[in-house]
This record gives C-alpha cells, structure tokens and sequence, in this order.
C-alpha cells in the first residue's frame, strides 16, 4: 500500500510541476530575445573602458617606437653588459702590410659606446673602406674585451703621372697615394687623363708580348683613345686604336725586335696606326743617320724610315 502510495505521488509530481510553469504570468523568454535585452548601464561602462585602454595601449605603443624607446631599452641592457666587463680594451688589426696602422685604430675606437654589445660593425666596415689601401675589410667582436679589424689590401700595379703628380694605383686604377719622385718602386708609368682606369687594359695588352714589359718605361694614354708605349732607350712606339688592334701590333713589333733588335739602335719613333704599315722616325739630333734594317724585317712588314724635321 504504501509502496502504491509512493509511487502516485511521484507521477502525480510531475504534472504538477507543468501546470504551475504553464499557469506562471510571467514565461522565460527564448534564447534569441535574451540577445536582443539591452546591456545593462554597468556593462556597457566596462566595455567602454577596456575599449578605452586598447585605444590607449595602441597610442603608447606607436608613440614609443617613435621616441626609440626599444632602442633606448636595448642601449640601456648594452651598457650594462658592457660595465660588466665586456668592453673593447683591445683592437686587433690583420692583413696590413703597406697601410699605415694609426688611421685604422682611429676608425675601429670612434664609437658612440664601447661596449661590445653597442659597437657598429658595418659602420665600422664601410668607414674602413673609403681608404684608397683597403679593398675589403671584415670587422667582428672576440670576446671579451677585443675587436678585430681583418683588412684586405690593394696591390700596387703601375704609377700614375697626371697634372704633374705621381701616384700609386691598383690593377683598377684606384689611387692608393701619393709616390715621391726620388723614391719611386719599380712599376709601369701611365701618363695622361684617364689613364689610370686604363691601366688594367695595359696589363692585358703587355701580357701579349711578355718580353716587351722589362724593357717598357711607361704608357701614355692618347686622347682617350689608345696607347704610346715608350722605352728605357728612349723609342715611343704608336699603337692602333682598339685593345685587339693595338695587341696585335704589339705581338708583332716584338717579333720584329726580336729579329731585328729594333729596340736602342737610334731610332726616336714607331708608329703602327696605319694598318699594313710600319713607320720610322730617326733622332732630331744633327748628323743622324737611318739604320738599315728593312734587310732583316720580317716579310709582310713595309717599312717607311722618315726622318723627322
């Protein structure tokens, strides 16, 4: 009985719990209106400011990569490593052998910090590189206290003689400084505006005829044009416009000399800009006389010996 009892009331339970949700005035609205309910006052308060503080941060944050305020953080955490112990007390300098040491040590300490972590070592490089001297150079921190400047230098090639100045120049013409006449090193001479750059050309021109380079004295560039090559027994001799033109000529007035010995025998000029042609100018000295070598030139080679006036 009583176990009947119980379980009437328990089915009876149920639909009253209905009845009294379906009887209630006031019925819970569905989810999609509980969105649309306007936000309370206490809310919209909040997020207005955290939207606030967003807007805020963002303006920080744009004005103080403005100020380099990173930058100034990194400075800041530079110097103190630097005050504990990692500082430059030591520069290193590899590869001179002709520059003077003194202006690199100049450029490696002007720093704005010598702290290790601070110091700029492409400005460093690229300060290095303005010197005629230094072709490339590398610069890198060894720590803790040492920065080494590695240097590669240029290679003397030839002498530049312009506006009555001697200077030293590279296989590319850069001019490297200035040479004293009384103690000038045992490299070509290139005289003449422009020269300079030309002096590579030279280098491959005399590599044609390798027996002619000990005996040349110097080169003069012609009007941007082409070469007069002059010896150490006073002949100049005229080259054809053109790097082929003028080698060609050059590999066979060597040949020349080589049969005739063309080179010391009294003559003041060749010229070898007229193609299929060779001339000969004598000495402006009185009495002198042409030499008698169209016997030994070689066939194909007319020679023209004028004497100049």
């Amino acid at each position: 009985m009583s176990a009947k009892i119980a379980r009437g009331s328990q089915s009876r339970s149920r639909p009253k719990a209905k009845s009294l949700s379906r009887g209630s005035s006031k019925k819970a609205p569905p989810p999609r209106m509980l969105d649309a309910l306007p936000l309370s006052a206490e809310t919209v308060r909040r997020v207005s400011g955290w939207i606030f503080l967003a807007v805020l941060l963002a303006l920080a944050i744009a004005v103080a990569a403005a100020l380099q305020v990173p930058q100034m953080i990194g400075t800041s955490i530079g110097e103190a490593v630097g005050q504990a112990g990692f500082s430059v007390k030591r520069v290193e300098i590899k590869g001179l052998n002709r520059m003077q040491r003194l202006p690199v040590y100049s450029v490696a300490l002007d720093q704005n910090s010598m702290a290790m972590p601070l110091v700029d070592l492409e400005g460093t490089r690229e300060r290095l590189l303005r010197f005629g001297w230094v072709e490339d150079a590398r610069v890198y921190r060894r720590l803790p206290d040492t920065l080494v400047v590695d240097i590669v230098e240029r290679q003397p090639a030839a002498i530049w003689q312009h506006n009555q100045q001697l200077t030293l120049i590279d296989r590319d013409g850069i001019v490297l400084e200035p040479v004293k006449l009384d103690a000038m090193p045992d490299l070509p001479l290139v005289i003449g505006p422009g020269a300079n750059r030309r002096s590579g050309e030279l280098g491959r021109l005399l590599a044609a005829a390798p027996e002619i380079k000990p005996m040349m004295e110097g080169a003069t560039w012609i009007g941007g044009r082409r070469w007069d090559l002059r010896f150490q027994s006073g002949e100049v001799l005229a080259l054809p416009e053109g790097q082929g033109a003028a080698q060609k000529a050059l590999v066979k007035f060597a040949r020349m000399d080589k049969m005739t010995q063309l080179l010391g025998r009294g003559f003041a000029r060749f010229d070898m800009r007229v193609p299929g042609k060779f001339i000969v100018r004598v000495s402006r000295e009185p009495g002198s006389t042409v030499p008698d070598i169209e016997a030994n030139v070689p066939t194909g080679a007319p020679v023209d010996a004028r004497k100049t006036i």
